[in-house]
């Protein structure tokens, strides 16, 4: 039961898999506060609704302006779609967290990731490969400080 009480969390395909590998680091102090806001909510009430968004985001809004702002980018619009896609998935849908997970249990692999995101400045970190194989073990999001 998607949880109405609350506005949704707006996320973009690919966000999906960064939240479940989310441990702490970011763009900017800024970036990683709302990032540890919204992670925080999602793990602690995963009945939110989380409406799937084309293009910039919740996560997106706390990009910082001294850096080149990619969140327009083709390939992070790609990026995207693939997630979607291999979901079954479109912008436009508000589901769940708890359903969201269930989803990426049933149809993303570790593998996936550095094919999708081979560009992500993330991806050395191995986390988000982590996150998706946890969510398959039955898990949900890390608490933000255990590594």
């Amino acid at each position: 039961m998607v949880k109405r009480s609350e506005k949704p969390v707006k996320l973009r395909g690919h966000h999906l898999l960064c939240l479940l590998g989310y441990r702490g680091m970011g763009y900017s102090a800024e970036y990683a506060a709302n990032m540890n806001a919204v992670h925080e909510r999602l793990r602690t009430e995963p009945e939110t609704a989380v409406a799937l968004v084309l293009g910039a985001d919740d996560l997106c809004s706390c990009f910082p302006a001294d850096q080149p702002y990619h969140c327009d980018s083709d390939t992070v619009a790609r990026r995207d779609a693939a997630v979607l896609e291999r979901l079954g998935l479109e912008p436009g849908q508000s589901l769940a967290w708890s359903e969201l997970l269930r989803r990426i249990a049933a149809a993303v692999s570790p593998a996936d990731v550095p094919l999708w995101c081979a560009s992500c400045p993330w991806l050395q970190y191995g986390v988000c490969e982590e996150g998706v194989a946890l969510v398959r073990a039955g898990g949900g999001l890390r608490p933000l400080g255990q590594d």
